[in-house]
């Protein structure tokens, strides 16, 4: 079994915009985070986009960036970097703008890193204990970025559900920074790859630690076309599986129900069992029952078709084949032309009418994207119609064969 620093506990507060940059500093200081961060080492800020677009409870918010930032240069950490990754379906550059993210780093002096530019180099992974999946998912080897070995990870995720993992947070917001833009691969084998994650994490970085947002709290199809709600609840922990249980023992989920929270909690990399682990600050047992419910969106009802459904066997020709775009195409056109423009943007605009929107509002400029049926979206989105549709009719031709 591992030891390490503040294992097995979590710090939570109850929060609100005016005290929201302050309870961050307290909530650090509750969970004694500068003994699990070294300071003499640099400190990478895993931001996390779920979305290029804002949505509640989606991506890193503003105020829990800065409230860590400027606690942590107050406390003597100098070197703050935040650390983007590539995905296929979200513009990191796009995001971390119209995130208000990028206006919360440049502020503070913070350089911004997009790990999958070319000046950052991948490097092989040795493991120096067995892998549950990567290796096999990736049986040429599991690379990572070199930038991420002897420096300290801070996870910045949100409290939400999620289509595959049920829930999602501090464990699963490392798949982005260390794996590349194959990372679909494992989507169905998805809490084991975690779990293995988290080994690597532990094996790599200098100091782990994660700081949660619940201000803004989303159920539903997470990580994007979610139902928000108000929670008004920070998170700080250095444990990742204490702080993921947590936040799903809140959302009303049974944390050891949960695959990547039992195996992570089994294999000894933190405490996954709310009986065993510490809460320092608010007492949760008091705030009432939040009954957040996971569910599925189209695009996800065809995944899990293909990883874990009657489509299984032509995994690799669906999603490791030049057929692949069409998965990305599908996402897109589900949540950028259909749902924001016709469903997303009137629960935007009621968010901005909030306590929590308001504060958002006020970052930057002041300005809020918020993007309609732009015909540029539409252009692409009707091609990849066309790849979805060659892709189902694939997939179609193929599963009959099989059924004959």
């Amino acid at each position: 079994m591992r030891d390490y620093f503040g294992k097995g506990q979590v710090a939570v507060l109850k929060t609100a915009p005016e005290t929201v940059l302050e309870d961050h500093g307290r909530l650090l200081r509750l969970a004694r985070y500068e003994e699990a961060l070294p300071k003499d080492r640099e400190t990478l800020l895993k931001i996390n986009i779920s979305w290029q677009t804002w949505y509640p409870a989606c991506s890193t918010t503003p105020w829990q960036l800065e409230g860590v930032i400027r606690q942590m240069q107050a406390d003597g950490y100098r070197q703050l970097i935040a650390a983007h990754n590539e995905t296929v379906v979200v513009n990191a550059y796009v995001g971390e703008r119209n995130n208000k993210q990028r206006y919360v780093t440049d502020k503070y002096g913070c350089p911004s890193w997009h790990l999958y530019e070319p000046e950052f180099e991948w490097v092989l992974y040795e493991p120096k204990k067995p892998l549950l999946v990567l290796d096999k998912v990736y049986p040429d080897g599991v690379y990572i970025p070199r930038c991420f070995f002897g420096r300290n990870v801070v996870q910045f995720p949100t409290v939400k559900t999620h289509v595959f993992t049920t829930v999602t947070g501090a464990m699963k917001n490392a798949f982005g920074g260390l794996l590349g833009n194959r990372r679909h691969w494992t989507h169905g084998v998805i809490h084991e790859t975690v779990v293995d994650l988290l080994q690597i994490q532990q094996d790599i970085h200098t100091g782990v630690f994660a700081v949660m947002d619940g201000t803004f709290a989303g159920d539903g199809p997470g990580p994007r076309a979610m139902r928000w709600h108000e929670k008004d609840i920070i998170l700080a922990s250095a444990d990742q599986v204490a702080i993921d249980a947590i936040s799903a023992k809140l959302q009303g989920f049974d944390p050891m129900s949960l695959p990547f929270i039992r195996l992570a909690h089994e294999r000894g990399l933190g405490v996954g069992d709310p009986k065993e682990i510490e809460i320092l600050g608010y007492d949760i047992d008091q705030e009432p029952d939040w009954n957040f419910v996971q569910t599925d969106t189209f695009a996800s009802k065809g995944q899990k078709a293909i990883y874990h459904g009657p489509l299984k066997p032509y995994e690799g020709l669906l999603l490791r084949s030049p057929l692949v775009p069409w998965s990305y195409f599908a996402s897109n056109f589900y949540h950028n032309v259909y749902w924001y423009p016709f469903v997303g943007r009137k629960r935007v605009e009621a968010a901005l009418e909030t306590k929590w929107g308001q504060l958002f509002q006020s970052y930057g400029d002041g300005q809020v994207v918020m993007p309609g049926m732009e015909p540029r979206t539409v252009a692409v989105a009707a091609g990849g119609l066309l790849a979805l549709g060659m892709a189902i009719a694939v997939g179609g031709y193929l599963f009959s064969r099989r059924t004959r």
